[in-house]
């Protein structure tokens, strides 16, 4: 297509969204969740094809690095992924059309809040191709029209998802233009999703930070985002040390590719010793790089000194930074430099640390004795996840229905009128 061929293309797409958007809202539970179902059944169904789809992407994405290339791959168990969250979230409740916090006011009014849909939603992704399913399951069952742009390589593969979605809109009598997925590979097409106003109500991005920086730098509407996942684990003077090891290595090896992988372990002086000796061979079993302090470098001859960079580096890669703090304050201290507001935690027995650490951090994700790859929409109980916002307002952390949600004030009278 040609600049003007996108533009019409694209105002098209956004105009069926806000038509789709007035069905979804009104559309009742039973519907949205039978369409859910209907979804994970074609899935099911059409698995062969589906995969067939994705070898073909991956064939043709032969130069993605290893952390886009594990994004981009289907197998069977990431296809049953897809088909379990979205039976997950037709059995989730349904948040439209909630009413809280209703009351009597002086005047004899009633006054609460109604949960409603957003609109229309806008969705950029790169590889990743079960974010088609995952976040059309949340926009539909949050009553919301959603338009979902993925990257080129994995082009295939989201038209193979989005068949069956339309199939699965279509068998309950829901609109298929509830789901769009963008047909073009062409990079104008996300320049005019981010500008349309008038028929989108909020961008939601998901990538690498150069593609978070570019929507968030030219978009003309709401974006719900985090640049990056500089996500740590501290290992304290008084945590026990078999917890610390299972927890620091899961945070890094469990997954490489995600957001919400550790990129720095962080020791506290008085252990460091110890738990570098548990921790370092299985590292090194996994190939992992270690890039440390002076003072790591000294007790782990294997690691390569870290620059000032490596601290603020997301490598979603097997490469490993290491410091060696006094304690908690200087943990606090470096996450609050060099974090990025994702998820990090603390592994210690002792509950004053812990709840400093929950206090002082301030992530949208902060835990005590876990992994970090807890993080994630499944894990929280959302059903799926939308993405994850490092953002303070409307929504913060992994975002589910309520985070696809707005409210309006309601009030309630019998012919009251203001005095």
């Amino acid at each position: 297509m040609n600049q003007i061929d996108i533009k019409s293309y694209m105002r098209d797409v956004g105009r069926r969204a806000r038509a789709a958007a007035a069905a979804m809202a009104r559309a009742d539970t039973r519907a949205k969740n039978a369409a859910l179902r209907a979804v994970a059944g074609e899935i099911t169904k059409q698995q062969a094809a589906i995969l067939k789809a994705n070898a073909g992407d991956l064939r043709a994405g032969g130069s993605l690095d290893e952390a886009l290339k594990d994004r981009l791959e289907l197998n069977a168990r990431r296809v049953q992924a897809m088909v379990d969250g979205l039976n997950e979230v037709a059995a989730l409740a349904d948040p439209i059309g909630e009413i809280t916090d209703l009351r009597y006011r002086p005047s004899g009014i009633q006054v609460g809040t109604m949960r409603v849909p957003l609109g229309v939603i806008g969705i950029i992704y790169e590889s990743r191709p079960n974010v088609t399913a995952d976040a059309a399951a949340l926009c539909l069952k949050a009553g919301n029209a959603v338009i979902l742009r993925g990257g080129s390589e994995s082009l295939h593969s989201n038209r193979a998802i989005a068949a069956c979605i339309h199939a699965g809109l279509e068998s309950a009598g829901l609109p298929r233009d509830a789901v769009q997925v963008i047909d073009t590979p062409d990079r104008a097409a996300v320049g005019e999703l981010v500008a349309m106003s008038e028929y989108i109500d909020l961008i939601v991005p998901r990538g690498g930070k150069g593609l978070i920086e570019r929507i968030s730098r030219e978009a003309r509407i709401p974006v719900l985002k985090h640049l990056d996942g500089v996500c740590h684990v501290y290992i304290d003077d008084r945590a026990d040390l078999d917890k610390a090891e299972r927890i620091a290595f899961n945070a890094k090896c469990q997954r490489y590719g995600t957001c919400n992988t550790m990129e720095t372990l962080l020791v506290a002086e008085s252990v460091a010793e110890v738990a570098l000796d548990r921790l370092v061979p299985l590292y090194l079993g996994q190939n992992v790089e270690l890039r440390g302090c002076e003072k790591t470098c000294r007790l782990v001859p294997q690691a390569r000194p870290a620059t000032e960079e490596d601290w603020r580096t997301e490598y979603l890669a097997p490469i490993l930074s290491i410091r060696i703090v006094s304690g908690l304050d200087e943990a606090i201290d470096h996450i609050r430099r060099y974090g990025s507001q994702h998820t990090d935690a603390i592994v210690t027995e002792d509950i004053g640390r812990a709840r400093r650490f929950l206090t002082e951090v301030d992530s949208s994700s902060v835990m005590v004795n876990a992994s970090t790859r807890f993080a994630d929409g499944y894990e929280y109980g959302l059903g799926a996840e939308i993405g994850i916002s490092t953002d303070r307002f409307h929504a913060r952390g992994p975002v589910g229905l309520e985070g696809l949600t707005s409210k309006k004030w309601i009030v309630i009278g019998d012919g009251h009128v203001r005095s």
